[in-house]
C-alpha cells in the first residue's frame, strides 16, 4: 500500500486534491481512499488529507502516520507542523516552492504550484487553487498516469484551465 499525506491550508484545495488523486488512481485500475482531517477550521488554517493507493481493496480509513510521500501545498505550514513526522525511510516530499531545501535527506520534488495557478487565473477568494496543478506533479512522480489525472480533473471541473495547470506542473516539476 502506498500512503500519501497532504498538508495544506483551508481553501487551497488540499482536500479536493486528495479526492482527485484517489479518483485518478481508481482510473489507473488501483484501489484508493481519500480522507481529510480537519475540525472547525477556517480558510487559511492548516488542513491534512490522506490518500491510500493499493492493488487490493483497502480496509483502513484513518489518518496516515507513516506516509511514503508527503505533499506540502503551503510551505508556511512547515512553521507550525512537522510535515516530515513519521515519513518512512526512503520517503519522498513534494513541495510547492520555487526552490528546494535539505529535508533530512528525503528525496524532494519541487514545483511552483502557486505560480502555475496564478498564471492560469485559478483563484478563489484571493487564494490560488492548487488541487489541479498538484495532480500533474504527482503524475510526473509516477503516482498516477498523466491520462488519468487529466480525465479525473475534467470530470470534476469543466474549465480547461485546470487541465492546463496540471500539464504545466507536470512539465515544470524539478527533482
Amino acid at each position: 500500500m502506498f500512503e500519501i499525506r497532504i498538508h495544506s491550508r483551508g481553501g487551497q484545495g488540499g482536500v479536493t486534491a486528495a479526492r482527485l488523486l484517489a479518483l485518478a488512481a481508481f482510473r489507473d485500475g488501483k484501489f484508493a481512499t481519500a480522507c481529510p482531517f480537519y475540525g472547525a477550521e477556517r480558510r487559511g488554517a492548516p488542513v491534512v488529507s490522506f490518500v491510500r493507493i493499493d492493488d487490493k481493496p483497502i480496509k483502513v480509513y484513518s489518518q496516515i502516520r507513516t506516509p511514503d510521500l508527503v505533499v506540502v501545498l503551503d510551505t508556511s505550514v512547515m512553521d507550525v507542523v512537522d510535515v516530515l513526522q513519521g515519513l518512512k525511510d526512503g520517503g519522498k516530499v513534494l513541495l510547492n516552492a520555487t526552490h528546494g531545501g535539505d529535508l533530512k535527506g528525503h528525496k524532494t520534488y519541487v514545483v511552483d504550484l502557486t505560480g502555475i495557478a496564478l498564471k492560469q487565473n485559478l483563484v478563489v477568494a484571493g487564494s490560488p487553487i492548487l488541487n489541479t496543478p498538484v495532480l500533474g506533479a504527482l503524475a510526473k512522480i509516477g503516482i498516477i498516469s498523466p491520462e488519468s489525472a487529466k480525465i479525473s480533473i475534467s470530470e470534476m471541473f469543466s474549465d480547461e484551465r485546470n487541465v492546463r495547470a496540471a500539464e504545466a506542473a507536470y512539465e515544470e516539476l524539478v527533482e
